[in-house]
């Protein structure tokens, strides 16, 4: 078994996990705010931003798709470390690619290497966050994924500064690739290693079959794709806002260059204090009934964002769209780890869905734009809100005989 942590050591875990996930969303709102500067640069249309983030979205999927296989390769801690220095290489490269090279392919490399390790690290920070909530015992997931959606607010506020005082992409995003390489360092110092997640300093590791075994049995079980559903309509929603909320303001809307970088940060904004005060509401009412109302909530954003007239009601939809969009993933998480005997292996399977809506969804948008305008796609994710909702009764908790007896597996 796992070494009891000291309350110093579970502080320091707790805030290296919180980093992770702040750099991610910072590293992600770095692209999504300079899409217009890139586009301009590179004289792309709606489609070829869509071939781009399609090219991401497969690089993602395959990072997400082998992250249990590298959690059983290298263990968590290592398999963050790796990822993190992955997709800071990328950022810069996408940087780099439109404004000192001004080569679409070196763009496209840069994206897919940062595809791969925001995949990657995506669903092993969320293993490691649904370890701590289990030892807490109370719901602090959507807290971590606050810190994520703070990294957005912080990223798209740089991003609108970097515009206005035309700094060009490549700087921006070079510094912003540094950043996160000291953060991944000092982060992979404060993470503990744990059997759970096969860390090999933890204990002296199976076979690695049986650790692929392990990883991947989740896929066997029916609660693992409802709870998939749950989190596919909320992810698709955060993802299309975070990939073309911009653009929707500045050539759906007709406004000027930098409102659209202001709409992305409105929207993270509601995003962000939803996750981080979210909690209470959940443990007093339940997942299944906080899910829905945030069903109705984002549906409801998303109409406005599209309809309005006018620049403060497309900032009022955003606001909406962020504060529905909140919780459907964090939720689905915590969910899929109710179970601690199975945590890991579940919270993989069940990030592997969502995060597949998350990233492979904007570039399905951006092609879609082209035939029928970018505000009426959006109409899409209307639909796949409201299914969230229809499907989130999945969440509900496991009662106590609908959980997993540990056994000496578990060494």
């Amino acid at each position: 078994m796992d070494t009891a942590l000291t309350r110093s050591q579970f502080v320091r875990w707790r805030a290296a996990i919180f980093a992770v996930f702040f750099a991610s969303g910072l590293s992600i709102a770095t692209w999504a705010s300079r899409v217009p500067g890139i586009k301009q640069a590179l004289e792309l249309d709606n489609a070829q931003v869509g071939l781009i983030l399609l090219g991401m979205g497969v690089a993602s999927i395959i990072g997400i798709s082998t992250s249990p296989a590298v959690m059983a390769r290298t263990g968590a801690r290592r398999g963050m470390l790796l990822a993190m220095l992955t997709f800071a290489l990328g950022i810069a490269l996408v940087g780099l690619g439109a404004n000192v090279f001004g080569s679409v392919p070196i763009v496209l490399a840069g994206m897919v290497l940062f595809g791969f390790g925001n995949g990657c690290v995506d669903v092993i920070m969320n293993v490691e966050a649904t370890a701590i909530e289990q030892q807490m015992g109370k719901t602090i997931l959507p807290v971590f994924h606050a810190f994520f959606s703070f990294g957005t607010v912080i990223g798209a506020g740089i991003g609108a500064l970097a515009a206005h005082l035309s700094i060009n992409v490549a700087t921006h995003a070079s510094v912003v690739g540094a950043v996160i390489v000291v953060l991944a360092v000092v982060c992979f110092f404060q993470v503990p290693a744990r059997a759970a997640t096969l860390d090999p300093e933890a204990h002296q590791k199976p076979a690695f079959r049986q650790r692929m075994h392990t990883a991947l049995e989740a896929w066997r079980e029916p609660r693992t794709y409802l709870l998939g559903m749950v989190m596919l309509g909320m992810s698709f929603a955060e993802g299309g806002a975070n990939d073309w909320i911009a653009l929707g303001t500045e050539q759906g809307h007709g406004f000027a260059e930098g409102t659209g970088a202001v709409s992305l940060a409105v929207f993270s904004i509601g995003m962000t204090l939803v996750r981080l005060f979210g909690g209470p509401l959940v443990d007093r009412f339940g997942r299944v009934t906080v899910l829905r109302i945030l069903a109705v909530t984002a549906a409801s954003g998303i109409l406005l964002f599209v309809l309005a007239p006018n620049l403060p009601l497309v900032l009022v939809g955003a606001a909406l769209w962020g504060i529905g969009a909140s919780l459907g993933f964090p939720l689905g998480m915590s969910a899929a780890a109710d179970d601690p005997a199975k945590a890991a292996a579940r919270v993989s399977a069940a990030a592997t869905i969502g995060y597949v809506a998350f990233l492979g969804g904007p570039p399905v948008l951006g092609i879609i734009s082209e035939h029928i305008g970018l505000l009426n796609t959006l109409f899409i994710l209307v639909g796949l809100v409201v299914a969230s909702g229809l499907f989130s009764g999945a969440a509900r908790p496991l009662r106590e005989d609908e959980k997993t007896v540990a056994g000496p597996t578990d060494d």
